[in-house]
């Protein structure tokens, strides 16, 4: 069972071809800027995506006019037609609009002494967002249930997929972040906190920042242990953790994970991602009692309003944690390894 969410390909390599060459150029200016400021390939690919997406509209429904000839009328009929016509959600949609404001922000801070763009104007933000609104059902996972997974990976001898799993569940990292560690990232000189977690050597992460992340040592390490041993038997001697299924020599890439994550859902009877694992990771630490600016340093956000969205323990739980008998019971702390 797949993620109810919509899927429009709005692209193609028959519709690009098309687009203003002035704005293919732009973009690639764009993009190549963006590359000399340090972002990463990843960031880089999702702006090109939906910078594409912006041209190909315009190539539809406006003429197929140059970028500085864009108007607030255009962005406001595109943004129309994404949410109303094509039915994609309000938060693809500001999400574009983020990525064409951006390149926006380049024209008048780069090109403003080119001919072609002195009278530009970024106008992109004065058009109200459209309002966000849940379009997925989130799944909120039980220990058993991912317990479930678990075990029925290990008994098909998918170890590369159940270390995967394993390591987002205990781990919390994002989905492009799983594909970075490293073997060495869970030696035994890595463990910290007593032997409770694996402290890994900084990672690439969301923002273009370098985190050294946390994994629930005694959690992770059975599913660890039988990867390396599979590894062992398949000869791979890759530095990275995870490798393409099809090729040892070649790290594991995001569209293996997405096909990894169709499977888990056919067999769980539920909607897999991997980001529901970062929610399940984050509401255990909360959970266990851990406190807020704790769970803050671990997971590497600046702020404990991150919190609030990834905790996804019921309200009536958490308040029945502190009543008992009649009357108001403190209980004690859980403890992290413990978990």
């Amino acid at each position: 069972m797949a993620r109810k969410t919509k899927q429009n390909k709005l692209t193609s390599p028959e519709l690009l071809a098309q687009v203003n060459p002035e704005n293919i150029r732009l973009k690639d200016e764009f993009l190549e800027y963006l590359k000399a400021l340090g972002r990463s390939e990843g960031t880089r690919r999702q702006y090109d995506s939906d910078i594409s997406i912006f041209f190909c509209w315009v190539l539809q429904h406006a003429n197929n006019k140059a970028f500085q000839k864009v108007s607030k009328r255009d962005i406001v009929a595109f943004q129309n037609w994404m949410v109303n016509e094509n039915q994609n959600s309000p938060a693809r949609v500001r999400r574009i609009k983020s990525a064409i404001s951006s390149m926006s922000n380049f024209i008048e801070a780069v090109l403003d002494d080119e001919e072609e763009f002195k009278d530009f104007r970024p106008i992109v933000r004065k058009i109200q967002d459209p309002v966000l609104q849940p379009v997925r059902e989130k799944t909120v996972w039980t220990d058993r249930e991912l317990e479930d997974l678990l075990d029925m990976l290990m008994e098909k001898k998918a170890y590369e997929k159940a270390c995967c799993v394993a390591l987002a569940m205990f781990g919390g990292r994002r989905k492009s972040e799983l594909c970075r560690f490293r073997v060495d990232d869970f030696s035994e000189e890595r463990l910290v906190c007593d032997g409770a977690l694996y402290q890994s050597a900084p990672i690439l992460t969301k923002g273009n920042k370098y985190l050294e992340c946390y994994t629930l040592a005694k959690k992770f390490k059975p599913y660890f242990d039988a990867w390396m041993q599979e590894r062992e038997r398949l000869g791979i001697d890759s530095e990275l953790l995870f490798v393409s299924p099809t090729d040892y020599s070649a790290p594991l890439s995001i569209s293996t994970l997405n096909s990894w994550a169709d499977s888990f859902s056919k067999a769980t009877g539920r909607d897999f991602y991997f980001h529901s694992l970062r929610h399940y990771y984050c509401t255990s630490l909360v959970k266990a009692g851990i406190p807020d600016s704790v769970i803050v340093d671990i997971i590497g956000w600046s702020s404990s309003e991150m919190l609030k969205i990834y905790d996804d323990s019921p309200k009536d739980e958490k308040i029945s944690m502190f009543f008992k008998d009649g009357d108001i019971f403190v209980p004690d702390r859980g403890q992290l390894g413990n978990m």
